[in-house]
């Protein structure tokens, strides 16, 4: 075919050129809609049973082959198989057949559609993941009811996988070892096959429309998992110049990878924690696998999305108590619920907010709906004793409203002294610093906490009063802005007066252009994505404290952010080795 060059989002870096392989599976055709005489309901209901059983099956026969390593396959399909088991999708469509005496595979279609309109009125790209993952999985009972079942053809030799979308099923029945790269017309950067790419550190590109149209089976493929670009028959300026970025970025991705389980510390020995942001269970995995030293940042909301109903305080306590157990002897920072009740499911009003992101969120929901708070409060302290477990609290704005978190949580303190329940009575709890009050009485909120954590993806634009997503504006997005440069250095300051530490979790934590200020600060940790974990520890390596505090002296001199950067850059230039300039190029300007 013709060279064509398709756009999606980049969820897992690198470049892969090899031939496509098209995930071909036996698709069910929907026929009329047919409607059965009262006397074979009962069948009907029991051949729609036996459907959602056979599926069910089926995917617990393909858990039974993921190999123990890959123990984060297994969580997925497990979430796969409870959803099967959820009795209100089959009593939903089993509702149709009964009272509308409607065949089963059209029953289950009307089923299918009322559990995505509900998702739809929900503006967030994880709820639409998994309304996805639901109409995939009914594929498979789907194809049980036409008689398909799964038919998949082998993989044989090294592809680049084109695919409409692909469910952790399809993974484990394909050979993995032989997917060089992949490419799904459906998903996210939250959606189950990014995970899985970033599990499989192979490139990945997601959302590209009509790929699996676009692309034939066995044509020639460009995966650039940097820029979020698939090139079909690529000329040969464009594939000499792809496979020579592959090898210099595979081999440079080699060297830094052996810096993963050092130490993260400076030249001249300064030590900084480098750990991991993670809002998945799932990504677990990735924080040992990189060389995080703990979790910096453990999302919740995702517990409250993924669901028709609000998690029990069970099963929240089960969730941290395992991934406080597996990070075990390095420390989990649980950060409480940071989302409003749009997000988090039924029985709350939708409230219209102009501006959601200064609207009823984090504590401020929290606060209202303190049954929901304790609950989380509570699993959170219950699950303190499998391992070192620290909380805290989102968009705190001053001493008030950290004085009524603090009351709550000496209340679900004194419930569990009560009832017996072990916990650590010593656990340290912190907040986040994100809003500019919280900045100006950094001092005073010091005195009250254990630790900081500065959340500067927030900061930044409150700070400045811009939406970095607005692109008639996200170019005013500059971490090295000098009212934010000294923002930073007023809350480290603050907190170290006080004897507490500071962490940093935003996007500044990542970029290697702002690690040496940050240094110059003496921040005590950083919390970032768990696959840039090496590349930051190695940058760090090269650094040297005495250099690092004159650069940020200079930078907090400073009287335009134009000059910030050129000081900034100037010191990366003569400072850092050529290969991070090489991957950071990779990043920024790949063609």
């Amino acid at each position: 075919m013709a060279r064509t060059i398709l756009t999606g989002e980049a969820v897992s870096s690198g470049v892969s050129v090899g031939k496509a392989y098209l995930l071909a599976k036996g698709h069910y055709c929907l026929t009329s809609v047919q409607n059965i005489p009262e006397d074979h309901v009962a069948q009907e209901v029991e051949r729609l049973r036996w459907a959602f059983d056979k599926a069910q099956r089926s995917l617990e026969q393909i858990k039974s082959k993921v190999p123990v390593e890959q123990h984060e396959h297994a969580a997925i399909l497990d979430s796969h198989i409870m959803i099967l088991r959820d009795p209100k999708l089959r009593q939903k469509t089993e509702r149709y057949i009964r009272e509308m005496r409607l065949n089963a595979e059209w029953a289950l279609e009307k089923g299918v559609d009322d559990v995505e309109k509900v998702f739809s009125d929900i503006d967030d790209e994880y709820f639409q993941a998994r309304a996805h993952e639901i109409r995939l999985l009914t594929h498979r009972v789907m194809n049980h009811l036409s008689g398909n079942g799964s038919a998949i053809k082998p993989i044989t030799s090294r592809v680049i996988l084109i695919a409409h979308d692909l469910t952790p099923a399809d993974t484990v029945e394909l050979n993995v070892s032989k997917i060089m790269a992949l490419s799904t017309a459906q998903g996210g950067k939250t959606s189950h096959v990014s995970i899985m790419a970033r599990t499989l550190e192979i490139p990945a590109v997601v959302g590209v429309e009509n790929v699996d149209t676009e692309v034939r089976d066995s044509d020639f493929v460009i995966v650039d998992g940097f820029q979020g670009k698939v090139v079909v028959d690529p000329d040969d300026e464009e594939l000499e110049h792809y496979t020579n970025l592959k090898y210099q970025f595979e081999s440079y991705r080699r060297e830094v990878m052996r810096h993963r389980d050092l130490p993260g510390e400076s030249g001249d020995g300064f030590r900084i924690n480098v750990m991991a942001n993670i809002e998945l269970f799932e990504e677990v995995r990735a924080v040992l696998d990189y060389g995080g030293e703990g979790v910096g940042l453990y999302r919740t909301e995702y517990s409250y999305l993924n669901r028709h109903r609000l998690p029990s305080e069970e099963e929240l306590t089960e969730e941290y108590s395992d991934l406080a157990s597996i990070i075990s002897p390095e420390r989990v920072i649980i950060r409480t619920l940071d989302a409003g009740g749009d997000k988090i499911g039924k029985g709350f009003e939708q409230r219209e907010e102009a501006n959601p992101a200064l609207g009823l969120r984090a504590v401020r929901f929290c606060l209202q709906h303190r049954d929901i708070f304790k609950t989380q409060l509570r699993a959170i302290l219950r699950a303190s004793q499998y391992g070192r477990i620290a909380m805290m609290f989102p968009m705190i704005s001053g001493l008030a409203e950290l004085g009524e978190v603090k009351q709550v949580l000496e209340e679900a303190k004194h419930e569990l002294r009560q009832e017996g329940v072990v916990f650590d009575e010593q656990m340290p709890t912190g907040i986040m610093i994100e809003l500019p009050s919280a900045v100006m009485v950094a001092d005073l909120l010091a005195r009250e906490v254990d630790f900081f954590s500065i959340g500067t993806n927030d900061l930044i634009q409150y700070s400045l009063g811009i939406d970095r997503t607005n692109r008639h504006v996200s170019y005013l997005y500059q971490p090295l802005h000098p009212a934010l440069i000294r923002s930073i250095k007023h809350i480290v300051d603050a907190g170290h007066r006080e004897g507490i530490e500071v962490s940093m979790c935003g996007e500044m934590a990542v970029d290697p252009y702002c690690l040496p200020v940050l240094l110059g600060m003496q921040v005590d940790s950083l919390s970032l994505n768990p696959q840039s974990i090496p590349v930051i520890k190695k940058v760090m390596r090269q650094l040297n404290t005495e250099e690092c505090f004159d650069l940020l002296k200079r930078v907090l001199e400073s009287d335009s952010v134009t000059q910030s950067n050129q000081m900034v850059k100037e010191n990366v230039f003569k400072r850092f080795p050529e290969e991070l300039l090489f991957y950071s190029s990779m990043l920024e300007k790949t063609p």
